[in-house]
């Protein structure tokens, strides 16, 4: 028998096997057999407004299996949208196990009752949240106007929810729709003490950029923060990040460290480059005690010297410009409602339907490569890294000038290194009829060249690696922040779950684009999958 053959007679036993199953109204709605449930009711003279040994109604189980046509059926043939089973729940509550927008609609519109609680308090948004079910969430809250705020019998939302079961999509969605997250349940616990109990870095950061810095020193009613409880658990790397996040909210801006935090390096930066300038001026070509600078040197020099001096004004560039920060929205003060609940995503035209692009604390839908940062406290489009160095975040509008003043840094580094080594060496026969060694008496005599050489040898270590990383992630059309959380990004997978970079056009064209226009543009892919995502 061939492997056809063989799959076709699986497939057959399968029929039959479920076939033998349908036997009563009940097993007809959760197999979504409408011939047999038609028989059954039409013919059998079966009802569909009891429910099953259980306490389970048919409509129950259509529900939650997601057949929206035996629904339909099943309510115009009497069943009760609003029936409860032995633990008050609804056919609603079933529909959002699965995720069914279909049904919920079929439902709501046929009289359900969106807020319709169980024996423990949970509403369909509850069960939506437990379960993960983002676009449910979404519907039924644009839709239905469903309460995302409202507590469960234990004083728990939706939001404390997702945070416990570990989903950051549906809690940036609920985020992005306002809801609190410094609401307490009753034993005093907000979502970020969830998330810390469990451990999830994603999740608790997400809820630490998007509420307010005083949820993190909040206590439970055994006065416990998130950070301390994290430890407790043994999670000792949430329990930092929270302590890292309490440290700083607690410095504010009084101290040293809160205002740099504030301001960033590049103030530092600016001075040590021009502390470099000055000494190699003074200390490398000015230098009394030294031969005279040949022309060829002087010439290197100077060019070293202007080199510097360029890169200090793209520095400066680089801290006072927008790297590509996203538009906030308009809020009217005249607006009693949200404005951002009238945004129905599926209209929106900048929305792939990834849910990353909900940015929960600027309330905005942003592009595929952007990301929130958190020091800038803005959305970033094509974001790289912030950089402290420059007190500002790399993105879309200011890469080309990071690569530029990069390779400025490199070359300046490059060339006042040759000569302050070509200088040291002129030394070296005066040095011979000296007390000591060659290397003793260039430290004793002449300090400025140490000094020189090494903070000419930092920078060039440092911006060498840069160079060569950038230059690398510029060749495949990649950021920084893509390599380091390439997991955590649905588009940088292919249909086979491995990484792909739909934006990888080949090393010519990422190259000629990137330096001719100083960006790559998102709307070319280069994989048809993230093509239709983004007409859909």
């Amino acid at each position: 028998m061939g492997s056809s053959e063989i799959q076709i007679a699986g497939e057959s036993n399968k029929t039959s096997e479920a076939e033998e199953l349908v036997r009563d109204v009940f097993s007809a709605a959760a197999y979504g057999d409408l011939v047999k449930l038609r028989k059954f009711v039409e013919e059998d003279g079966c009802a569909v407004s009891g429910p099953d040994g259980n306490g389970y109604y048919p409509l129950q189980w259509a529900a939650l299996n997601g057949y929206p046509e035996i629904v339909q059926y099943l309510i115009e043939h009497g069943a009760d949208v609003n029936a409860v089973d032995n633990t008050l729940q609804t056919a609603l509550h079933w529909a959002a196990v699965r995720g069914s927008i279909p049904v919920a609609d079929l439902l709501l519109q046929n009289g359900a009752r969106v807020e319709a609680a169980d024996a423990n308090g949970f509403r369909a948004l509850h069960v939506a949240a437990q379960y993960g079910q983002t676009a449910f969430l979404d519907h039924i809250i644009v839709k239905y106007n469903a309460d995302f705020n409202a507590p469960d019998n234990g004083g728990r939302t939706p939001l404390h929810w997702a945070a416990h079961k570990q989903f950051p999509d549906p809690m940036r969605l609920l985020l992005y729709r306002n809801a609190s997250p410094a609401k307490q349940d009753n034993d005093g616990c907000t979502p970020l003490h969830w998330a810390a109990l469990r451990g999830d870095v994603e999740v608790c950061t997400i809820l630490i950029h998007a509420g307010k810095k005083e949820e993190l020193t909040v206590k439970d009613k055994s006065g416990f923060t998130p950070a301390q409880l994290a430890s407790d658990k043994g999670f000792r790397h949430i329990a930092l990040l929270l302590s890292k996040a309490e440290q700083a909210l607690r410095q504010g801006d009084r101290t040293l460290a809160g205002k740099l935090r504030k301001i960033g390096y590049a103030p530092i930066l600016f001075c040590v480059v021009l502390l470099s300038i000055v000494l190699f001026i003074n200390s490398v070509m000015n230098d009394p005690d030294l031969p005279p600078v040949t022309a060829a040197v002087g010439l290197w020099g100077w060019t070293a010297v202007s080199l510097a001096f360029g890169a200090l004004m793209m520095l400066y560039r680089l801290s006072s410009h927008d790297p590509g920060f996203i538009a906030l929205p308009e809020k009217s003060k005249h607006d009693a409602e949200d404005p951002l609940l009238k945004i129905d995503l599926k209209s929106s035209p900048s929305w792939t339907g990834n849910w990353s692009q909900l940015c929960p604390t600027c309330k905005i839908i942003r592009p595929v490569r952007s990301k929130h940062c958190a020091s800038c406290n803005r959305c970033v489009e094509q974001f790289d890294h912030h950089c402290p160095w420059i007190s500002n975040c790399v993105g879309k509008r200011n890469r080309w000038d990071f690569i530029v003043f990069l390779c400025m840094a490199t070359a300046t580094a490059v060339i006042s290194g040759i000569i302050t080594v070509q200088r040291i060496w002129t030394i070296r026969p005066v040095s011979l009829h000296d007390d000591g060694t060659w290397i003793h008496h260039v430290a004793t005599q002449h300090p400025g060249f140490v000094c020189f050489l090494t903070i000419d040898s930092i920078i060039l270590t440092v911006v060498s690696i840069l160079s060569v990383i950038q230059c690398y992630q510029i060749a495949r059309n990649i950021t920084t922040n893509e390599m380091s959380n390439a997991v955590r990004y649905g588009y940088l997978r292919g249909p086979d779950g491995k990484f792909r970079n739909p934006y990888n056009h080949g090393f010519q064209k990422n190259c000629t684009d990137f330096f001719i226009k100083g960006h790559t543009s998102d709307d070319e892919v280069s994989w048809l999958p993230l093509q239709h995502a983004a007409r859909h």
